[in-house]
């Protein structure tokens, strides 16, 4: 079995009188992607920089490649794509490359870099300084890349990215970690993290409250929802025209506020939305609530259970730590 690429005992780290992470312990394994999700102040910027090796633990011991993440060697190959966009002014994109790719002992090829970036012939011989927002982190994706390590950091690494571009870096980190690379990443995007991670780690007041798959954090949640079509006609002495396909909450003879009238008598039903023709209905108990509907013969079609999305899975995991302090 192979050792874990990081691995963090027992970390805590003080800053006057807060403690940013408190009691940390976590091991990443080789060619995983993990996202570090949480907010502001939760302590996943904290606990990077101390894996970069830019700040030292109050106390605990981390170990990166086997090493301190100051020793030289781990230096040599890692990857790192901090938050901040930053590019050399006076250079070209390709001046730019060229003169990170001479740092290493071992550097990807040239072209390779060039080919990371996503920019086109014409970007690569403008200077650095004229890019977008968007094309600066594509080229600090391929300078991080330069060394070809074996593990990378990325910081918010999407921040700025326009839809086809943020799609285009996910496929290229994907492919990265076929070869055997390992990816960490901190992230406000939660349907990122859900798409891109195969762990996710969830920090909140410099500690871990939930470490898994993106499909067991859902699967976590104690609400449910059980989503649902309803033909308006069905409803017995109601009709509806087929152009009536949205809620008219103002109307008292809308199809749609007898059926969330019937709703609202189901019990166990916590929540009740309408969105693109599909009733939602939040529960704790689909088995119950599906006894509940068939019994009382509502004009329901196409029914689905669904566990929620992972910003879902995040708040109720906040809301649980609340109620416990």
């Amino acid at each position: 079995m192979n050792s874990p690429i990081i691995q963090l005992e027992h970390i805590n780290k003080q800053f006057k009188n807060k403690l940013a992470v408190s009691n940390l312990s976590l091991e990443i394994q080789p060619g995983s992607i993990v996202a570090i999700l949480g907010p502001n102040g939760a302590g996943k910027t904290t606990t990077m920089k101390m894996l970069l090796g830019m700040s030292k633990p109050t106390s605990g011991k981390i170990s990166v490649l086997g090493q301190s993440p100051n020793h030289q060697q781990v230096r040599q190959q890692i990857g790192v794509m901090l938050q901040d966009v930053s590019v050399i002014d006076g250079l070209t994109v390709r001046e730019v490359i060229r003169m990170v790719h001479s740092y290493y002992r071992n550097p990807l090829p040239i072209d390779e870099i060039e080919l990371l970036t996503g920019l086109s012939e014409i970007d690569l011989k403008r200077r650095a300084e004229k890019l977008s927002g968007g094309q600066k982190r594509s080229l600090n994706f391929a300078l991080a890349m330069a060394g070809n390590p074996k593990l990378l950091f990325l910081d918010e690494p999407t921040v700025g990215m326009d839809s086809e571009t943020r799609i285009h870096f996910w496929k290229q980190v994907r492919q990265l970690t076929q070869t055997g690379k390992t990816v960490l990443f901190t992230t406000h995007y939660l349907q990122e993290a859900d798409e891109a991670a195969d762990r996710i780690i969830l920090f909140s007041e410099g500690r871990i409250i939930a470490d898994g798959t993106p499909e067991s954090l859902k699967s976590g949640l104690t609400k449910r929802i059980l989503s649902f079509s309803a033909q308006h006609g069905m409803i017995p002495g109601e009709s509806a025209s087929p152009s009536d396909t949205q809620p008219d909450h103002n109307n008292a003879n809308s199809p749609h506020i007898h059926i969330k009238a019937q709703i609202a008598m189901l019990p166990n039903v916590d929540q009740v939305e309408y969105r693109n023709g599909r009733w939602s209905l939040y529960t704790t108990d689909t088995d119950t609530l599906i006894r509940d509907v068939i019994q009382r013969q509502l004009p329901v079609r196409d029914i689905r259970i669904e566990t929620g999305q992972l910003d879902d899975a995040y708040a109720e995991l906040l809301a649980t730590m609340k109620e416990e302090q």
